[in-house]
């Protein structure tokens, strides 16, 4: 009996293995159907939309979509890097604060941001109104900056954005050797010369993520750009689908938005294989610190608290004077049901995208095979994907599923199932899945990866199969990983505007598209009261990730 019971122990494992293959496989193609079907509106014809729109308006978009893309792109690089060594390298009055302040912006989400600072800057707003009041001008005595216009709309981007670079760089700066600063003193290296000869090539492959990261979100835009006026590909989405009635057409605007989004993920995928750079030495000593003194600090201090100021102390303030003077009550019977329908999305979406990315996770960790590592990478593609072409690419399948069972009920049974899963919520929770996966993998990811094979190997010896041993072992060690990833896309999905705006259901709104609906009809006040709701939820995750990177450096006194 021996004999026999080894090949078939043998045999229940590449069987276990296969299955295992297979449905990571057929849940990551699941997951990429929405960008596999923009790619096919490719092949298709519609309505005449797309003839009209490459006529008289697609040039605009390809020019305002990469004008905006670079000034969000220099001036997140910018505050990101810069601050980032001088919260991290440098001391100077207010650092301590100022390390925690430069994250709080990400807590914003960029149409936020805009609502704020039209109502602050605008022609009616208490800025010009005031210099009017004080220096007797009439409408036309004087010039100011147009808040509504695609510069304005770089600006808000990159004042909410460069936290990504910022976060990213600082992490990189943590971890630099203290060997290769010992060496650039000894070189006689200032601040200056270490920062731009030593910190930022070791840290390029950190910067070039955040950037990548930064330009997707600037792609992805829909709120800033739509409220500012400025004509990009996400608008043109917007107005193909719900203006115009041509979905090929909008699918078709999505597939070339897609495009700037591929070349964007092939050019931070080559810079970050091209660029690794590792400690010189295994030893982490406390980091230098260059002191800075006199007129060098107070640039240092300015340069650091002007971000932390513009991008969320004085629109916070802002936002509050507007539900002061004119905001509704948030805690009447609609925004309880506004903001009930947003954590119900919000919470639901986070946990089924965790345990998602965890059952990937972990199935590549136990196969450690390249076609499941290859199913992984395909499975967050979304997060580089804007939320309007992932809604777009999820309602063409979505609706030709319905049309098809409709049919098929109707002459079957006399039945009229009508639009079954379109626009449905379990609709919306699939958007919100594909959008924000690579968020919530990545994450379970880091985690798993710092749980030594040793584990593994310990478990099975004491009789756990391999979900037993997730269970009992690598979930208790990763659970502080678990609970950052659940908050993250917890917040990820409170702020989504594009997907939510299309694919909601009839009569189901939530702070955000609350928030989107009163701006768009010029209630900026009323649109503070949602608004300061989605911010203050975005603090959470925005505290725990600047703690943990500031804990992050081995050997911190902070661990």
């Amino acid at each position: 009996m021996a004999d026999v019971e080894v090949p078939i122990e043998r045999l229940k494992a590449p069987l276990r293995e296969r299955l295992l293959v297979a449905a990571t496989i057929i849940l990551a193609i699941i997951i990429a159907t929405p960008i596999l079907s923009v790619v096919f509106s490719l092949f298709q014809s519609g309505d005449g939309v797309l003839a009209h729109i490459a006529e008289t308006r697609l040039k605009l978009y390809i020019l305002n979509t990469f004008q905006l893309a670079l000034i969000v792109g220099i001036g997140a690089g910018v505050i990101g890097i810069g601050t980032a060594w001088l919260v991290t390298m440098c001391s100077f009055p207010g650092k301590s604060w100022l390390e925690w302040g430069l994250a709080l912006p990400l807590a914003f989400p960029a149409y936020v941001l805009a609502y704020a600072y039209t109502n602050l800057l605008d022609h009616a707003g208490p800025v010009q109104s005031g210099l009017r009041y004080a220096f007797e001008w009439g409408p036309r005595d004087y010039w100011f900056p147009e808040i509504r216009s695609l510069g304005g709309a770089g600006v808000m981007l990159a004042l909410v954005l460069y936290p990504y670079v910022y976060l990213l760089a600082r992490a990189a700066f943590l971890h630099q050797s203290v060997a290769a600063f010992d060496v650039a003193r000894t070189l006689g290296y200032g601040p200056w010369r270490a920062f731009s000869k030593i910190a930022v090539p070791m840290a390029r492959p950190a910067i070039a993520t955040g950037i990548a990261l930064v330009l997707m979100e600037t792609l992805a835009d829909f709120g800033t750009v739509s409220h500012f006026g400025v004509s990009t590909f996400a608008t043109g989405v917007y107005r193909s689908w719900l203006l115009m009635g041509d979905r090929i057409a909008a699918a078709q605007l999505s597939a070339c938005l897609l495009i700037f989004v591929l070349v964007l993920l092939v050019l931070e995928r080559t810079q970050r294989k091209a660029a690794k750079y590792h400690p010189t030495d295994k030893k982490y000593q406390v980091l230098p610190e260059f002191k800075l003194t006199g007129w060098r600090a107070t640039a240092a201090m300015v340069f650091c608290a002007a971000p932390t100021f513009f991008g969320f102390l004085l629109p916070l303030v802002v936002l509050g004077r507007m539900t002061w003077i004119g905001g509704h009550s948030l805690f009447g019977e609609r925004y309880i049901g506004f903001a009930l329908n947003s954590f119900m999305l919000a919470g639901i979406g986070a946990v089924l995208t965790v345990l998602i990315a965890v059952l990937l996770a972990y199935a590549a960790r136990l196969v450690q095979r390249k076609d499941v590592r290859f199913a992984n990478m395909v499975a967050s593609l979304g997060y580089a994907v804007p939320g309007s072409v992932i809604a777009v690419g999820l309602l063409l399948p979505l609706g030709a599923f319905d049309n098809w069972l409709d049919s098929l009920m109707e002459a079957q049974f006399g039945v009229s199932t009508g639009l079954l899963l379109t626009g449905s919520i379990a609709a919306l929770l699939f958007a919100y899945i594909v959008r924000f996966m690579s968020v919530a993998l990545q994450t379970v990811e880091a985690g798993l990866g710092k749980v030594t094979p040793a584990m593994d190997q310990a478990a099975r010896t004491l009789g756990q199969g391999a979900s037993g041993a997730f269970v009992r072992v690598h979930a208790p060690l990763i659970r502080g990983g678990l609970l950052t990833a659940t908050l993250i896309v917890f917040v990820d999905i409170m702020k989504e505007l594009p997907a939510t705006l299309i694919m909601r259901p009839f009569n189901f709104d939530t702070l955000a598209v609350q928030a989107y609906r009163l701006a768009a009809d010029e209630r900026l006040l009323q649109a503070s009261t949602p608004s300061l709701a989605i911010v203050a939820v975005g603090l959470i995750p925005v505290v725990l990730l600047s703690w943990q990177i500031r804990r992050s450096r081995p050997g911190s006194s902070e661990q």
